[in-house]
């Protein structure tokens, strides 16, 4: 539901000696990212610096970095060693040590289309509510980096320093502080599209109320609206029978039934596979089986695109040991692979992101039987959630998924038409 909000009558100041700063992904120092990663209570493994680093490796040419970091007044920025970037082997060593002045991280990009039934008398910008407001055929909107790739985005932060992070990050977006573009110029942005904000982010309301504290000031609108659901099974308290027990009776059933069908053709077992690019390649070979053209890795550029940042992902997930969460796996019946997984495992919940089957082995009922072998495994691992990350495919709710809701902060200007 789309919710239209007015202007606060009272305007909050920003947190004294905070400020925000635009500066390139490579410029942000490894380490802040990975402290201030561990301090936010809500972030999720699409918070990586790995994600985003191997977005930026495969979809850089589609978008424009717009990265905000809030340090204290009179710290100097980190700054990236200058000269082309070879992310071939990128760990961002060349960025300054100034961890502890980083005080939040706000992952941003922007991108210069706009939909193609989009016009400059009647542009929603992909909004579910009333019509947006005017912006030029070329808008600039700045979106959470990685948007269509990622499930869940916040601003990484100390939980102390929210507030005062989020009023920096509104007053530098009012300032113009982050107008600085390398192909357009100092074009001003013409919308603000924040997505993938769980419900229970506290970064959604801290930005929300720094927005509305500065609509009046500025001609500002903006809309707070669900954006999407992401189906959650809760696994807490439970083993694989009782799990099971939780179930709707008809889902419980054909789960059951079809279980014993598959283990009467051999053991049906879920293993993991070390993020090799052999691993990868398995995965998608199954996934394009299953989906063809419809698929995430088409011979096309879109899915020449997705290969290099699954692949990339893997690679720079590999080198973290043992603290990667990119998780591969693949179910076998006997010896036949028929079911396979890519996902993240945090150690409390497991991300089920994609999957892909073996469109041959129908008798089996790859998808039924391995998505129950994938999260059996997880809950014997001690998960206590399983996510089935964004949409609400009815496959889901048979598992015992719960909505979440995921929420989108739009924020848009008034330009001359």
């Amino acid at each position: 539901m789309t919710q239209p909000l007015t202007a606060a009558p009272l305007e909050t100041p920003v947190a004294p000696g905070l400020v925000a700063r635009p500066v390139p992904f490579s410029a942000i120092p490894r380490d802040a990212w990975d402290s201030l990663l561990a301090a936010t209570p809500s972030a999720t493994p699409f918070s990586r610096w790995t994600v985003h680093r191997a977005w930026w490796d495969a979809y850089g040419a589609t978008a424009h970095e717009q990265y905000l970091i809030c340090t204290r007044a009179g710290s100097d920025p980190p700054v990236a060693e200058t000269g082309p970037a070879d992310t071939s082997d990128m760990s961002d060593t060349s960025a300054t040590s100034a961890t502890s002045d980083v005080r939040a991280i706000l992952p941003l990009m922007h991108r210069h289309a706009v939909e193609p039934d989009d016009a400059i008398s009647a542009t929603v910008l992909r909004r579910t509510g009333p019509s947006g407001r005017l912006v030029p055929p070329d808008a600039k909107v700045i979106y959470m980096a990685a948007s269509y790739h990622i499930d869940y985005a916040t601003m990484l932060c100390q939980p102390a320093d929210l507030a005062g992070a989020a009023a920096a990050v509104v007053e530098s977006f009012a300032s113009g502080a982050t107008s600085s573009d390398p192909d357009h110029g100092d074009q001003p942005w013409d919308a603000i599209d924040l997505r993938r904000l769980r419900h229970d982010d506290p970064a959604r309301p801290a930005l929300e109320e720094a927005f509305r504290a500065q609509l009046g000031r500025h001609g500002w609108d903006l809309c707070q609206e669900v954006e999407d659901v992401c189906p959650v099974a809760s696994l807490q308290g439970a083993d694989w029978e009782g799990y099971l027990a939780s179930l709707d009776k008809k889902a419980r059933h054909e789960i059951r039934r079809k279980m014993r069908r598959a283990e009467a053709a051999g053991e049906v077992t879920f293993s993991q596979s070390q993020p090799t690019p052999e691993a990868v390649a398995a995965f998608i070979e199954l996934h394009q089986a299953r989906w063809g053209r419809d698929g995430l890795f088409p011979d096309t550029a879109g899915g020449h695109r997705s290969r290099r940042f699954l692949g990339r992902l893997a690679e720079l997930e590999a080198d973290e040991g043992d603290g990667r969460q990119l998780q591969l796996g693949q179910v076998t019946v006997g010896e036949r692979v028929i079911f396979a997984t890519v996902g993240f495992d945090d150690g409390t919940t497991c991300y089920f992101y994609n999957a892909g089957m073996d469109p041959d082995a129908r008798a089996l009922s790859p998808g039924v039987t391995g998505t129950a072998a994938y999260l059996r495994d997880r809950l014997q691992a001690g998960r206590q959630c399983f996510d089935f990350l964004r949409g609400d495919e009815p496959y889901k709710y048979e598992w015992g998924a719960v909505d979440q809701p995921i929420h989108r902060l739009l924020i848009t200007r008034t330009v001359d038409a």
